[in-house]
């Protein structure tokens, strides 16, 4: 399965780091969804290429992994 995000309302593995825009598989709650760096906490620029999603930083001036990114969390 695709690396998921804890959703903030049902605790549960369910939020798609993919998109900007995501739904809860578990309990249908839609957040909207802002990569920030870890170390630096500036939002982060998005990559995408053949379904692949990977983040820049332009303050650090360095890739960071969908893993490694901090996700702020904004119901919609």
């Amino acid at each position: 399965m695709a690396y998921q995000i804890t959703c903030p309302s049902c605790q549960q593995e369910g939020l798609d780091p993919r998109f900007s825009t995501t739904t809860c598989v578990h309990c249908a709650k839609q957040f909207s969804l802002v990569a920030c760096c870890p170390t630096c906490h500036a939002e982060l620029e998005r990559l995408q290429a053949c379904g692949a999603v990977d983040y820049f930083c332009n303050s650090c001036n360095s890739m960071i992994s969908k893993r490694q990114a901090e996700y702020k969390l904004t119901p919609v």
